[in-house]
């Protein structure tokens, strides 16, 4: 009686994981797809190598890079940024976050071509995330241009990106690129494929190109913002203690705007390499902020993590090992493994968009609820720094 309790309860469960799944897969603005990306229009020639292009008034824009212990990775990404061939004005401002290995004249001796101004940062005044502060010291440097372009400086740009995302933006305040990360270490093919599916799924892109729908977010790593909105908005001192920059920025220009678009890019990557603890530690660091230090809220991403996925898995296995050794109900067996399969089955074809994007296999598709697993303990591995005092240490600055 017991045992026939406990199937009829792991069916319920694996058949309400198997509904939730399907509205996944037709719902929540197709967060799964990897379909956003600039409008066709934006990939006609937008420098100056044609008569059509340079009789174009093209906006002044200025890239701010906020940088702290840069100096092995700008060789490999600012020549890539200072290279584009714009046909307006544009500039860079590299801001040194307080480095100590030597940023700033790596940086001084990368520009060939005269657009970048390096700047030293002061330390971060009280109330203000130190990102943000770099951010705004940089803002403050560049003058007033119609564009602002915050990355970082990790972020390498493929030749003509920065005139692609100028003509999309079209007075849009925000225009915004989710960096290809890399996938080449073992850790960074079994994690950060899933890092940006996560995030979509937080986010779905298209409800945060929509007008018609309040999901704000944008990508760090290559924000295009026109000056004027964010000034409108309160500029950066609205969001001085944010910990998570892109998505309160997002949300700060959603809000007051209300023209904000994100989407993906291979021409816009990311040259920084992790290890497990490095994604670890990127997670560690902004999650509990992400729930707003809120202990139900974590108990409740662990549940739903769980239940999304690890029940299909765990009810398919279940409902085989029944049938395997001839126990209970074969219906009722037979009823369980169907709901986990199916639900598991879905589950995996959501990821393989994601698997494409980052040049994977297919097959790495199922291992998606290992890796759920994973960022559920990186998620408690947060609030549990945040308890300890150390939440949002980076770079040896506890920031949150």
């Amino acid at each position: 009686m017991c045992q026939a309790v406990l199937v009829s309860f792991a069916i319920a469960a694996g058949a309400a994981a198997l509904l939730a799944w399907i509205y996944l897969l037709a719902g929540h603005g197709a967060f799964w797809r990897t379909d956003q990306r600039l409008p066709p229009s934006a990939s006609e020639s937008t420098s100056s190598e044609s008569a059509a292009s340079a009789s174009v008034a093209w906006p002044d824009v200025v890239a701010i890079v906020p940088a702290r212990d840069e100096a092995s990775m700008l060789p490999d990404t600012l020549p890539t940024l200072l290279a584009q061939d714009y046909a307006g004005q544009f500039s860079v401002v590299l801001v040194d976050d307080e480095s100590t290995d030597g940023t700033p004249d790596v940086a001084a001796r990368l520009d060939q071509v005269g657009r970048l101004k390096v700047i030293s940062g002061s330390p971060t005044p009280p109330g203000w995330a130190g990102k943000v502060w770099a951010m705004a010291q940089g803002m403050q440097a560049a003058g007033d241009p119609e564009y602002l372009l915050f990355t970082d400086a990790d972020i390498s740009y493929a030749p003509g990106v920065l005139g692609r995302l100028v003509a999309s933006a079209s007075g849009r305040a925000l225009v915004s690129q989710m960096a290809l990360l890399r996938s080449d270490a073992p850790a960074e093919r079994l994690l950060i494929p899933a890092f940006v599916y996560f995030f979509a799924q937080l986010y779905p892109f298209s409800r945060v190109n929509s007008r018609r729908s309040r999901t704000a977010a944008a990508a760090g790593g290559c924000m295009l913002v026109r000056r004027e909105a964010l000034a409108a908005a309160g500029g950066l001192d609205a969001i001085k203690g944010a910990r998570i920059d892109d998505v309160a920025l997002g949300g700060l220009l959603k809000r007051t705007a209300n023209d904000c678009w994100l989407g993906f890019s291979t021409d816009v990557t990311s040259r920084r390499s992790y290890r497990l603890s490095d994604v670890w530690d990127m997670v560690a660091r902004s999650a509990y902020t992400q729930l707003r230090y809120s202990p139900a809220a974590l108990v409740g991403t662990v549940i739903g993590l769980v239940w999304l996925y690890l029940v299909p898995p765990a009810a398919a296995v279940a409902g085989l090992a029944l049938l395997a050794a001839g126990a209970g109900s074969g219906l009722q067996a037979i009823a369980l493994t169907a709901t986990g399969l199916a639900a598991w089955a879905i589950m995996s074809v959501t990821y393989l968009p994601m698997l494409r994007l980052s040049k994977l296999s297919a097959l790495r598709a199922p291992t998606l609820p290992l890796i759920a697993t994973m960022y559920a303990a990186m998620t408690i591995t947060s609030a549990w720094r945040h308890l300890r005092g150390r939440g949002g240490a980076w770079k040896g600055r506890v920031i949150g």
